[in-house]
């Protein structure tokens, strides 16, 4: 999985379809040397950890007992299962569940699919979301085989708080609302509901005023200064 591929065509598909300029926005976040480079993605998307966890795994693989073959020794059997089975609920029966609503691929961190919904979620940090932003949206997501994910976002969104909870590194707090920001302010302003919008999520961030403006005041600047004629490649 192309990890820059898939949050590049996803952060054309949210800033694609805004009401607001966008193209100078998309520069900074995507464009050679861009906020989401290779070291921010890898943070961000969990990438980094599964590195290192695979790394470890075969450390520790080395150091084992080496077998005939190569392959790993075999797991240990299951424990065998209790005599007292429990059947399934009936059809339409109260303790039957619902239908799970849409996954991201198992090959797509955790990390990556919270980035895919904190972007659809600022996209609609104003209250709406319109066609032309949602066919954006969607759009991009067919490409990155994550279409699912993202109907289902946009039909049901995952709150806020769900989406920005568990992240003790400080650092990747603060790329989180640089890149929803980014994604609120586009190439114009900040307005009043998409400002109420940042101020729930950098509280929800614990991140204080002083970090918010400087972090805003640095994305702004980017984005200013980012080259407006260069086209951003889909």
């Amino acid at each position: 999985m192309d990890f820059e591929h898939l949050i590049g065509k996803m952060v054309l598909g949210s800033l694609g379809g805004r009401r607001k300029k966008s193209r100078r926005a998309m520069r900074f976040l995507t464009g050679g040397g861009g906020f989401l480079n290779a070291s921010t993605l890898l943070a961000l998307g969990g990438v980094a950890w599964g590195v290192f966890e695979t790394l470890s795994q075969q450390n520790r693989g080395a150091q084992a007992q080496p077998v005939p073959g190569g392959f790993p020794p075999p797991a240990a059997p299951p424990a065998p299962a209790s005599s007292a089975v429990t059947p399934p609920p009936l059809p339409g029966s109260a303790a039957a569940s619902p239908a799970a609503p849409p996954v991201a691929p198992s090959d797509i961190p955790e990390g990556a699919v919270r980035i895919v919904r904190l972007m659809i979620s600022a996209a609609r940090a104003d209250g709406t979301l319109s066609q032309d932003e949602r066919e954006a949206i969607l759009e991009q997501a067919r490409g990155t085989g994550l279409e699912a994910l993202a109907k289902g976002e946009i039909d049901h969104p995952t709150p806020l708080d769900a989406i920005v909870s568990g992240i003790p590194d400080e650092a990747q707090r603060r790329d989180l609302y640089t890149l929803a920001f980014s994604i609120v302010r586009a190439d114009e302003h900040v307005s009043g509901a998409e400002r109420i919008y940042l101020a729930r999520l950098a509280s929800l961030l614990g991140l204080d005023p002083a970090t918010v403006d400087e972090l805003e005041r640095k994305a702004a600047a980017g984005i200013d200064a980012a080259d407006a004629a260069e086209s951003i490649a889909p």
